[in-house]
Formats: C-alpha cells, sequence, structure tokens
C-alpha cells in the first residue's frame, strides 16, 4: 500500500542544515528498507499558480489556493505493509524535518 506522507510548515520557513541532515538520514533508511518511492520539497506558497479549466476556459490565478497559517512544504510517497507502519515511519519523519506530518493512503484502484 502506498501512503502521502505530506508535510506541513506553520511559518517556521525552510529547513536549517541539521533538519536538512536528520531528513537526509531518514530518506537514505526508507531507501534501504524499502518504503521509498519519492520525496521532495515544495516552494513556498506564494510561488503557486491554480488553474481552474472546469468551464472548458483555463483560468490562471497568482498565488496559493487557500490563504493559510499553514502549508504544504513537501511530501514522501512510501510503500508500507499497513496503517501502522505508515504511522510509525511519518512520526519519524515528523521528528527528522521538525514539523507536523499528514498520512493518506492512496485509494486502491
Amino acid at each position: 500500500m502506498q501512503y502521502l506522507i505530506s508535510v506541513i510548515d506553520d511559518g517556521t520557513g525552510p529547513a536549517t542544515p541539521k533538519e536538512d541532515a536528520a531528513i537526509d538520514v531518514f530518506n537514505e533508511r526508507l531507501q534501504a528498507e524499502g518504503h521509498w518511492v519519492f520525496a521532495g520539497g515544495l516552494a513556498s506558497p506564494d510561488t503557486a499558480t491554480v488553474i481552474d479549466n472546469r468551464s472548458g476556459e483555463a483560468l490562471f490565478t497568482d498565488g496559493p489556493f487557500l490563504e493559510s497559517k499553514e502549508h504544504l512544504a513537501g511530501c514522501w510517497i512510501i510503500e508500507a505493509p499497513d496503517l501502522d507502519v505508515a504511522l510509525k515511519l511519518a512520526a519519524e519523519g515528523s521528528e527528522a524535518c521538525n514539523r507536523k506530518i499528514e498520512v493518506r493512503p492512496f485509494l486502491s484502484a
């Protein structure tokens, strides 16, 4: 089963060198244990563009979809046998990046 682990930034800004190092160690562990699918950090919300093409004509709006004190700062996509393992890994990811984390399973096809 695959899970999305979202990193939530509440205004602390970019990772410190110490946090970057801890994230690297965590990423290496995910890879070594076969949980790694993908991971990446995101630029700040003010670099976002929202696109709405529901009416057949694309409308482009600068800025984030939602103005909020918290925003998505990055993510991991992992493989885990069950939610308990995913939550354990997410707790370790939260500690490594020093941010709140949200875990959501991908829908099965």
